[in-house]
């Protein structure tokens, strides 16, 4: 089996272990690294469920009511619908991640640039990035930065 590694910008390096074709749509697996301090929009997954195993580095989780850092060894589940919002610790982060049924290792593939045609300048395509993003299900609830207290109590899960 080969891998691809897909790069968004400077934030975010993504290399699919296991694709949708891999498992009849069931999960996906991925190992990531985000950038220190690099930090996601606020959003939700309509249609997967997100874990993640911490390899190295730290990365702080906002989900729902709970806010968390985890740290090498750590496990976090992100069921479907619940607001979210990631940052990666002050040396950054590298993260097992496996979303079922599967859905972050395709937007990644349509959205990423393969790492082998990146360079350190290769920009990230946010709008492109929001527009598959939400053909896909997932729903941006605010900038980077905002977490799932920015919410009204009913949308914050």
């Amino acid at each position: 089996m080969s891998y691809s590694t897909f790069v968004l910008g400077t934030d975010l390096r993504t290399t699919i272990l296991t694709s949708a074709a891999d498992t009849d749509g069931r999960h996906d697996f991925t190992d990531n690294f985000n950038a220190a301090g690099s930090r996601t929009p606020l959003h939700a997954h309509t249609r997967y469920d997100e874990r993640f195993w911490i390899i190295e580095g730290t990365l702080t989780v906002w989900a729902g009511r709970e806010t968390v850092t985890l740290r090498p060894g750590d496990y976090f589940a992100i069921p479907m619908q619940v607001p979210h919002a990631l940052q990666a610790g002050p040396e950054g982060v590298r993260a097992l991640q496996i979303s079922s049924p599967a859905g972050f290792a395709e937007l990644i593939s349509r959205v990423g640039t393969p790492a082998e045609l990146a360079t350190p300048d290769t920009p990230f395509d946010v709008e492109l990035f929001t527009k598959l993003a939400t053909e896909m299900g997932d729903v941006i609830l605010g900038p980077p930065g905002a977490v799932p207290a920015d919410l009204t109590d009913d949308a914050a899960g």
